[in-house]
């Protein structure tokens, strides 16, 4: 069984040799029935073959075409906050992948403390979590976390995210790649939201967004944002400047779909990472990994020790030993173009009549 590192560093084609060559041509014998599967699975969307709904208030989706992190919980959290500031109720629907029975998954648990006023519910059957979004919380906007794969609730705006470091899943379709979906997909797309542009050259921006637009239609909105560190955030709420862990050494680990991001992310804070680990995406953390964790953190020279926010909300602890633990905190910036968004978003809400639908409350 492959690890997440050794997975990416077959299928990126970091990693050489007979083994590695072997491995690739088997994920690409699987790569062809899941390609056609979502081939034949979004043809019957668009024929109207399948069924989807329409819900009362407007949709926007945020999702990607890649497996992993593509920094997709930040640009919720920027949307659903402008939402707020123009006095839209607003609920998150997600699928709640990685969940237990029962309990809600790690970017619930994130986007709760960020969000405290905002809803959010996790349901495999997103049409009957975003009815409910409306009759239980009269929501006026469902905001669709990581829903550009799920076709059956009908949306008024597609975002979806490229991340710079890794745009195109490696061009092939998982388990071969990274890609969810042919890139063709991206014709669906209303919005493109490049992440982490702070991470590559304006040369490599343009290249991607070239490359990007044999698949998008024509008037698709292209909008570049880095995902900048905020803050420090203990597991007790407690926050701390970034200064604290400037110049420090540091121990880093984390549990999301991209790594690199995370691990380019704590570089421009300007700390020098000693060690640093990988956990699978979502990964549940258990008494026996803070343990390990714990050893591993006191054996190091690190004086301080850093995840990321979904990783604290699942370990709840602010110290491994002796050493402090921190979640980076961060935050989305959109560097070109907001203003164009922000009209996408004004224009979904410019022929609602408040006063009829919503019993005259904003």
């Amino acid at each position: 069984m492959l690890s997440a590192e050794e997975f990416h560093a077959i299928v990126s084609g970091q990693r050489r040799g007979f083994c590695a060559g072997a491995w690739r041509c088997a994920l690409r014998v699987v790569e062809a029935p899941y390609a056609w599967a979502m081939r034949w699975r979004n043809r019957r969307y668009d024929r109207g073959n399948a069924e989807s709904f329409r819900v009362d208030v407007p949709v926007i989706s945020v999702g990607n075409i890649t497996l992993g992190g593509t920094g997709k919980t930040p640009a919720v959290e920027w949307i659903a906050r402008w939402l707020r500031r123009h006095d839209v109720r607003v609920t998150i629907v997600s699928r709640g992948y990685g969940a237990e029975d029962g309990a809600r998954n790690d970017e619930a648990l994130e986007l709760e403390q960020k969000l405290p006023d905002v809803p959010h519910l996790q349901n495999a059957d997103r049409v009957a979590a975003s009815q409910m979004a409306i009759e239980e919380f009269e929501a006026q906007c469902i905001l669709l976390d990581d829903g550009f794969q799920h076709r059956r609730l009908k949306r008024d705006l597609d975002i979806v995210l490229l991340d710079a470091l890794e745009p195109f899943g490696f061009s092939h379709v998982f388990p071969r790649g990274l890609l969810r979906e042919s890139l063709t997909g991206l014709a669906r797309a209303d919005v493109i939201l490049l992440t982490r542009c702070d991470a590559v050259t304006e040369d490599s921006r343009n290249a991607i967004r070239q490359q990007a637009s044999k698949s998008t239609k024509s008037n698709v909105l292209w909008l570049e944002a880095a995902h900048k560190p905020v803050s420090l955030l203990a597991a007790s709420g407690s926050e701390s400047a970034l200064q604290v862990v400037q110049q420090q050494k540091v121990a880093a680990f984390c549990g999301i779909g991209n790594p690199r991001g995370f691990r380019h992310t704590l570089e421009s804070l300007g700390t020098e990472i000693v060690v640093f680990r990988e956990f699978p995406d979502h990964h549940s953390y258990t008494k026996s990994d803070v343990d390990d964790l714990t050893r591993w953190a006191n054996e190091s020279s690190a004086t301080e020790v850093l995840c990321t926010h979904k990783d604290l909300v699942k370990l709840g602890v602010d110290a491994l030993g002796d050493k402090p633990l921190w979640a980076v905190r961060i935050g989305m910036d959109i560097l070109r173009d907001a203003s164009s968004l922000e009209s996408r978003l004004q224009a979904l809400f410019a022929g609602v009549d408040y006063e009829t639908t919503f019993g005259g409350q904003k």
